[in-house]
């Protein structure tokens, strides 16, 4: 069993560059491979010579690919945190309130930063985004707490992350209709998730930002395999929940409002990735987290070039493309669950 899920990892790595290549290669204009390698040696030559599909292969598509990279691997990641502190396999945080609330504060920002001369650089977005996840999940779990037993029955917390969601994203609405045309624009680029406004800044920030919580994350895979037999017997081994919970639910919202600040929202790939990796290799967290960066990031880069691809020139939305496969499987998931009948 261990060397079958070594060789799964092997496998999506390899799958991993393969899907990057694929996705930098191919677009409205399609540059080959030898026009990728002769762009990357001039750039690591400091040859500023570069013809026009070597420019666009280093500042639109290979920055494209990589943010597609960190985003998937963020949100896949996050999805399975969540389900495994929820110890439920329909839950991701798109239906917590977390995205919705990232684009809250983000379409705040983008109508009200500038009168509030808020303003910290790169970090700006990221930081707004952060601000509206937070509240909107923190909102979203002590809502759906049961006053007798103090624990978040799953489907009162799914039930309290519609509200949430239709909350703020009511407000998102209102704030798009009040917002100047730049401003309007801006905000319409979250509700439907896209990947057009790549650059090297953002692939830096949300590199960075995935790094940081994949690493924090692998660290909470024991005790998260460990509350799956029980809050009950997690407790009598020492583990402390609700530390754990807040201390995985700051992790997941960092990871997803930031990754979520520069490609809009984007649903249902934390929860078809982790479903899947499950289906194929149980419920060991140690794997699952690992792998779900790998899957994730695989994903989205596919999907990204399905959204590029499929009405070329032009370009679908990531998340209508994201949704279109991630909708059945969350009907299939809350059939097989018998929450749906």
């Amino acid at each position: 069993m261990y060397k079958v899920n070594q060789l799964t990892t092997i496998f999506l790595a390899i799958a991993l560059l393969v899907t990057i290549l694929v996705s930098a290669r191919y677009g409205a204009v399609n540059i080959s491979t030898i026009e990728m390698i002769s762009a990357l040696e001039k750039f690591f030559s400091n040859n500023s010579m570069l013809l026009l599909n070597e420019r666009i292969f280093l500042d639109i598509r290979l920055p494209r690919a990589l943010l597609c990279v960190f985003v998937g691997a963020s949100l896949a990641v996050g999805g399975v945190l969540i389900q495994g502190l929820f110890r439920n396999p329909i839950v991701e945080p798109g239906l917590i309130g977390t995205s919705s609330g990232a684009a809250m504060g983000a379409a705040l920002y983008f109508v009200l930063g500038a009168m509030f001369k808020f303003n910290t650089g790169e970090w700006t977005l990221p930081i707004a985004a952060c601000a509206g996840a937070i509240i909107s999940t923190v909102l979203v779990f002590v809502l759906s707490q049961s006053k007798t037993v103090g624990r978040s029955n799953i489907v009162t917390l799914l039930l309290t992350g519609i509200a949430i969601n239709a909350l703020f994203m009511s407000g998102v609405g209102f704030l798009s209709y009040i917002a100047r045309d730049p401003q309007a624009r801006s905000i319409t680029f979250w509700g439907m998730g896209t990947l057009s406004g790549a650059n090297w800044h953002s692939v830096i920030i949300v590199g960075i930002s995935t790094s940081l919580c994949l690493v924090l994350s692998l660290r909470f895979a024991k005790q998260l395999n460990i509350l799956m037999m029980g809050e009950d017997e997690a407790i009598f081994l020492g583990i402390s929940i609700n530390q754990l919970k807040w201390q995985i639910l700051t992790v997941e919202i960092v990871m997803i409002a930031i990754a979520t600040a520069f490609v809009g929202v984007i649903s249902f790939v934390g929860l078809i990735v982790p479903h899947l990796l499950r289906m194929i290799n149980g419920s060991d967290n140690h794997l699952l987290i690992r792998n779900s960066a790998f899957a994730g990031a695989i994903f989205l880069c596919l999907a990204d070039l399905i959204a590029r691809m499929i009405v070329r020139p032009a370009e679908l939305p990531i998340g209508i493309v994201t949704s279109v496969v991630g909708v059945p499987v969350f009907i299939f998931l809350l059939r097989k669950k018998n929450y749906l009948f």
